[in-house]
């Protein structure tokens, strides 16, 4: 199952990722947790220690160069088609029987023409969510700039996380748009940190259109393993037992066990 997580910045799309993955994980399956976010807190969401000893792949210059022949950073010339399916197995840092790659922010040179670093990482995730047979969780930006047309074919489902608030509803249809233009349709959101039915209701109603897989509660243990700086669903059983709700429906909707 390859699947795709959106949303705007602070509605905890990281700490549905990452418990997402433990769920899957808990279930014997094989997980490879994807930090596409420029702002990487995939990591330490999952209680990895020593985080900052990370090196994104984005900012692996010589390993980009090598791989795709550029010149330089931006050269005009580089292969669109490195080669990568080597990489998920030496770039990866596996946790609590968790794969986890950080790809790192893309930056474009030239007004967002493309770039070395943009085509590597691009191969790479579509090798990832295309060829590989694990559990592939993608934790994205709010948008999909990370999948292109040939790779939508292969995400079973774009999961965007809302909180309540218009806003956050907001951004739902807009990444829903960005994800019709190219193709894909299996879209889906969960509602965060929701504390009353009216939240639940106003999820519901402002999201029309999109399927709601489920609910996450607000819950100030998530909050407190942030400061202790351990992984967010350790000693949370209310979390994980919402998330495992919400993989079962996922499941039942896509028809894949």
């Amino acid at each position: 199952m390859k699947i795709a997580v959106s949303g705007k910045g602070g509605v905890g799309k990281t700490t549905f990722v990452a418990t997402l993955a433990k769920v899957f994980a808990e279930n014997g399956k094989k997980v490879i947790a994807i930090d596409a976010d420029p702002v990487s807190n995939l990591a330490v969401t999952m209680g990895i220690k020593n985080v900052s000893e990370i090196v994104p792949i984005s900012q692996m210059k010589e390993l980009i160069k090598e791989r795709t022949g550029a010149s330089d950073e931006y050269g005009k010339f580089f292969s669109l088609n490195p080669t990568v399916s080597d990489l998920p197995e030496k770039l990866s840092l596996e946790h609590e029987g968790i794969k986890l790659m950080v790809l790192g922010a893309i930056k474009r040179g030239g007004g967002g023409c493309a770039c070395p670093e943009s085509a590597f990482l691009r191969a790479l995730l579509s090798h990832l969510i295309v060829q590989r047979d694990e559990v592939v969780i993608v934790d994205m930006e709010a948008g999909v700039e990370h999948l292109g047309r040939a790779t939508v074919r292969s995400v079973n489902a774009l999961i965007v996380i809302v909180e309540p608030g218009s806003k956050s509803i907001q951004t739902a249809f807009q990444v829903k748009k960005l994800a019709d233009d190219i193709g894909l349709k299996s879209i889906f959101a969960v509602g965060n940190k929701v504390d009353s039915d009216s939240h639940r209701s106003l999820i519901e109603k402002g999201l029309s259109g999109i399927p709601v897989l489920g609910f996450i509660s607000y819950n100030d243990k998530i909050l407190e393993s942030d400061i202790v700086g351990r992984a967010v669903f350790a000693e949370n059983s209310q979390l994980l037992s919402e998330v495992r709700q919400i993989k079962t429906r996922l499941e039942d909707c896509i028809k894949i066990k």
